[in-house]
Formats: C-alpha cells, structure tokens, sequence
C-alpha cells in the first residue's frame, strides 16, 4: 500500500510507471486519492459529483496507455462521462439530472491514456466566472489559504491537484478558465490552440474555437503527456490543424533555444495591476535572461478596452444561447438560474446582430496585432492575473444591483442599458482582475502559465506566456527549461 507522502512525490507518470511494473495496482492509487478527497474536500468542496463505484470497477480493468491506472478527475462542463450527470455547474440541470448518453471526445481520449476517472469537479454556472462558487454546488476553496477563491471555471480541478487528491485534472479554457486558476493555485496549466484538443460530439466548437480542453498539473511532464493523448482530428471539427511536428513528451526532452521575448505587465485597467503582477514578470524577465533568451520590453498594439468589450459581447451571446438551450430542452424558469446567468443572457438576446457582427469582426485585427508581434517574438510573457485570488464572496453581485437589472430586464430596457456606464462598470470589475488570457482564447493560440512568483504571504501568482499558432512545443520546452531552472513541484499547501 502506498502511503500519501509517496504518492504525492510522484507526478502522473511517475505514478502510471509504478502500475505498468507491477509495483502497485490501480486500485492502491484509487484508495490513497479517495481517501485524501475525504481529508480535504469537505474543506475546499473541489469534487461535486463522486464516481467511486465506477472508478473501483475500472481498476479491476486491464488499463493500458500512457497514464494507466491514475486516478483523475474530470471538470463537470462539457466533459460528459457515459452515465453520469453533467451539471455545467447549473441549477436546472442539476436538479434534472440527466445522464450522458457517451463520453465526450476528449473524455473517451483520457481514458484510452488508462486514465481511472473517480470524480467531477466543481465549475461556475456554465463556466461563466473568473470564480468557482455556483449556487448549484458552492464555492470551491484556494487550498493555499481557504479564505480565497481558486478561481474559475476550472476552480475544482485545480483546487484538487493543489491538495494533492490527483496529480492532474481535466480542465478547459474559453477565457483563461485553465490559466487562471493555475495561477492562483500555483501549478502548470497549458491552454492548447484552436482545434488542436477535440470539442465533440455533440458540438465542434465554442465561441469560434476560443474554448479548448486540456489539463492542469503539477509536473510540465504530465501536462505534454495528457496533451500527446489528446490530441488528434476528430471528424465534425471546424479546424483541421497540422499535427505537432513530435510528441510533446519528446519536446520536453529537448533543449529550449534562445527565444525572443516580449515582456509586459500593461492592462487596459492599469491602474488595477498589483505590485506583485508587476513584480511577477521583472523576476521571470531576469531569470529568462539568464537562461540566455533575449528579452526586452515589448506588447502586441491592441485597444486592451475595445477587446475586452468584445469578449464579453460574445460572451453574452453564448451564455444567452446556453439559457435558452436549457430551457428549450428542461421546461424551466428563472429559478434554474443564478441572477447573474440571467443577466448575462439578457444582454445577449438584446445586443443587435450587427454589434455581434462587429465584435466578432475585430477579431480579425487582435489576431493580425499578434502576429505582426510574434513577427518579432517568439513569446509574449505578462502576469496570468493582475489582482490576488480574491476572497470567497467578494465578487458576488450586490443584491441591490441584481434586482436593478432584473427591473430592467422585466421592463424591456436591457437594450438601452447595454452599453450604459453600469454595465461597463460590472464588466471591468471583473475582467480588471484578469486582462491578460482573453487574448490567446480570442485569437486562436496557445498560452500557458507557469508557477514562477510567490508574493510575501507566500501565496502563487503565475507568470503567462502566449506563442504563436501551433508552437506548443515551443511552450512546452520553454516551460521545461524555466521547472529545472525554479522547481516548484514540491511546493504544496499546508492543507
């Protein structure tokens, strides 16, 4: 039997060696990971929908592929297991409790890597917040200080692999919902290019290939690994992309070369940057030099302010989609949804077709800005976040203001307050604290964020890294290059 101490030390490959040997079973990993979701769980509320039974009954599986036998979890938003309920962290679907008829792609891909999934974490309504505490389910807690948010959408996933429950977890991006949170939580999270990691069956993709499945770990190693089983066409998809020029697990084998890189710490809210984003991107920008890349300062010649109103353009029209999906599909009212879900939603049905339109159109002009920048370096890095994980409840609208829009909804004014100064004053609140991962989702490319700063309270603050198209493995052996250079694999949470 291994004890936890053991199976923390090791990463998911590490572990999955131990199983292919024959050392130990992949019932012995399943017993120590729910037993440390017993330990910590009802403290950080990462995992909402458990899978024991399931999960016992496929380790007495044959288990082959690259990760055989490791426990994992999978995000409870489009990440459909056959016979389980996917919630999207919603309350009317939830209450439904439909199953799922199959897996979903990407699910059906781990679990070809071996991969012994026990459990679904927790995600906002519909994966709409920077934060993780969905009326549904709760909040879910930063093990690094159980006052603060993991953050979101991805906020159980990496709560869990923080605590060391799994040594990865699925998770997906569709505005920096796998960086985010791995910044706050202090581990590795990779968002893949567009079309690079499979969307279906049911849809090819989200939001013109904003949105993309991947994982968040502790080990640069485990995240090339899960990525190299991920990947590949998948029929219905929008984009066929070029395969990796080599696996990813073979990237991080190889050395990284002198890469030009652009620093920047600017925000379109930059009076809102923290000393310690700042600080963040000084610190990698000297150890990058030292690692002989050429570094200087440098960002892409973006309106910071107009993309951000875009985004949440678009956002709004998908989460308006997303409640009128559900409705269609499950009879229900407005109790199956938070206020603010309804809010956003009504937004989306009131913007004109034309501001959509348009919107969307000036992703044209983010996605040229880039790559005229990428003309001239390899790497965009700035801080994954301007602002510390906030506190639990402290980006919950204020009562007073959710009955204000739910007036105005009532009344038919959304239109005319779609573009009043409180709506840009609720969307700048919250995208204030996270200006910087909008850009790779909108545009197509990969990004990544790295566990390189700790601030004085010794909480993690990750540093991001956006390439260009299809340079994955790029990231990859730069991320590999920075672990050796700064390990951060043994820094875990006294929880």
């Amino acid at each position: 039997m291994i004890r936890f101490d053991e199976y923390r030390r090791h990463d998911a490959v590490g572990l999955a060696q131990l199983v292919t040997s024959g050392e130990l079973h992949a019932s012995e990993l399943l017993d120590v990971a729910i037993h440390r979701a017993s330990q910590v769980n009802d403290t950080l509320n990462a995992i909402v929908t458990p899978m024991y039974t399931l999960a016992r009954k496929r380790t007495q599986e044959r288990l082959h592929g690259s990760l055989a036998g490791v426990p994992f979890l999978i995000k409870d938003l489009r990440q459909d297991y056959e016979g389980v309920v996917t919630s999207n962290g919603c309350k009317a679907l939830k209450t439904a409790g439909r199953k799922a008829s199959s897996h979903s792609a990407i699910t059906a891909r781990w679990l070809n890597a071996g991969l012994v999934v026990f459990g679904k974490t927790n995600t906002p309504e519909f994966g709409a917040k920077g934060v993780t505490e969905p009326e549904a389910w709760g909040a879910t807690r930063n093990p690094w200080d159980p006052s603060r948010s993991a953050g979101g959408s991805s906020g159980g996933a990496c709560a869990a692999v923080a605590a060391g429950i799994v040594p990865v977890a699925g998770a997906s991006d569709a505005g920096g919902s796998i960086r985010i949170p791995a910044s706050y939580c202090g581990l590795f999270g990779l968002k893949p290019g567009r079309g690079r990691t499979p969307m279906g069956p049911a849809i090819a993709e989200i939001m013109h290939g904003a949105a993309a499945h991947h994982v968040v770990s502790r080990s640069v190693r485990d995240s090339a690994v899960c990525l190299d089983a991920a990947v590949g066409h998948e029929p219905n998809s929008f984009f066929r992309i070029a395969a990796p020029e080599r696996l990813y697990r073979d990237e991080i084998k190889r050395d990284c070369e002198p890469l030009r890189i652009g620093l920047s710490h600017y925000s379109f809210a930059a009076s809102c940057v923290d000393v310690e984003a700042v600080r963040a991107v000084e610190n990698t920008g000297e150890l990058l030099h030292r690692l002989g890349h050429r570094v200087e300062w440098a960002e892409p010649q973006i309106d910071g302010a107009q993309m951000g109103r875009d985004f949440t353009n678009i956002w709004f029209a998908y989460c308006a989609s997303m409640v009128s999906q559900t409705r269609r599909e499950f009879g229900v009212g407005n109790a199956g949804f938070e206020r603010d879900t309804l809010s956003m939603a009504a937004f989306g049905r009131a913007m004109r077709a034309i501001d959509y339109v348009e919107s969307y159109m000036r992703l044209n002009e983010y996605s040229r800005a880039l790559g005229e920048f990428h003309q001239r370096y390899d790497v965009l890095v700035t801080p994954t976040v301007a602002m510390p994980a906030p506190r639990i409840g402290e980006l919950v609208t204020p009562r007073s203001q959710q009955l204000l829009l739910q007036a105005i909804d009532a009344i038919g004014l959304t239109r005319a307050v779609l573009h009043s100064r409180l709506v840009r004053r609720v969307v700048l609140k919250n995208l204030a604290r996270v200006p910087y991962t909008q850009l790779a989702n909108l545009t197509g490319v990969p990004a990544m964020s790295v566990p390189l700063h700790w601030t004085k309270e010794q909480l993690p603050w990750g540093v991001q890294f956006i390439a260009s198209h299809g340079r994955e493995g790029m990231l990859f052996r730069l991320a590999s290059q920075l672990e050796l250079a700064t390990p951060w694999f043994d820094r875990i949470p006294a929880i």
